[in-house]
C-alpha cells in the first residue's frame, strides 16, 4: 500500500474526508497524518517537528482519540528560528524555537473538533507553518448549536 493510499484510508476511517473535513485535505493535503498515544492515566503525549527546509509541520494532522490533556514535544530541526502557537483552553500556548531546538507545552483541548496551530513569526514563503490537532469525539447534548440534524457519514 503507498503512503497515500494510507493516508487516504486514515483519513477516511477518522471521517475527515466526509462534510466539513474536506478542508482539511485541502489546507493540509502534502503533510503526514499521526495519532496521539494515550497513557493509563488518560493524559496524550505526541511529537511534531519542522524537519530541515521543508517549511511545514510533521504530523500536518495530529489525531487524538478524546478531549483532555496532550503533552507536546515540538522541535525545530531547521536551520531557522521559528515559533509554535498552540491552542489550549484557558490560553493559547506560545513556544519560541531556535534553529535546531526543542521545547515542550501542555495543553487541554476538552473538546472534539479542529484546532488549528501556527508558526506566527512570519510569512514562511507565503503559505505559513499551518496543521491541525483533531479531537476525535461527540459533543456533548448541552454544547450542541440547536438546529436541524446534519448529514453524518
Amino acid at each position: 500500500m503507498t503512503s497515500t493510499q494510507e493516508r487516504e484510508d486514515l483519513l477516511s476511517e477518522l471521517g475527515l474526508d466526509a462534510q466539513n473535513g474536506a478542508a482539511l485535505g485541502r489546507v493540509l493535503g502534502t503533510g503526514r497524518i499521526e495519532r496521539a498515544t494515550e497513557r493509563p492515566d488518560g493524559t496524550m503525549e505526541a511529537t511534531i517537528r519542522i524537519r530541515e527546509d521543508e517549511i511545514a509541520w510533521d504530523p500536518a494532522i495530529l489525531v487524538l482519540p478524546h478531549g483532555g490533556d496532550l503533552e507536546l514535544t515540538v522541535i525545530n530541526d531547521d536551520k531557522n528560528t521559528h515559533a509554535c502557537l498552540l491552542p489550549s483552553n484557558g490560553d493559547k500556548k506560545f513556544l519560541w524555537l531556535l534553529n535546531h531546538s526543542k521545547g515542550r507545552a501542555k495543553l487541554n483541548l476538552d473538546g472534539p473538533g479542529y484546532y488549528w496551530y501556527s508558526s506566527p513569526g512570519g510569512n514562511d514563503e507565503g503559505r505559513g507553518l499551518t496543521a491541525a490537532i483533531v479531537v476525535l469525539g461527540e459533543v456533548p447534548p448541552e454544547a450542541r448549536l440547536d438546529r436541524p440534524d446534519q448529514p453524518r457519514p
